[in-house]
């Protein structure tokens, strides 16, 4: 992921920051406990498409 790209990068639904998981492949909002997914190396910022985080889920 792109430094740049994620520096402009915010969470769709409270605009807040998202957290790179390299791993997953996936821009995480720690307020919403959303994990948005990163598909052929693009970021899919729909509400829809992202992964609810489980409670006791690290990031």
């Amino acid at each position: 992921m792109d430094k740049k790209l994620l520096d402009i990068l915010v969470c769709p639904l409270c605009k807040g920051k998202l957290i790179y998981n390299k791993d997953r492949q996936e821009l995480i909002c720690k307020a919403d406990r959303l994990a948005f997914p990163i598909r052929d190396g693009i970021p899919v910022m729909l509400e829809e498409e992202a992964r609810r985080l489980e409670p006791d889920e690290e990031y």
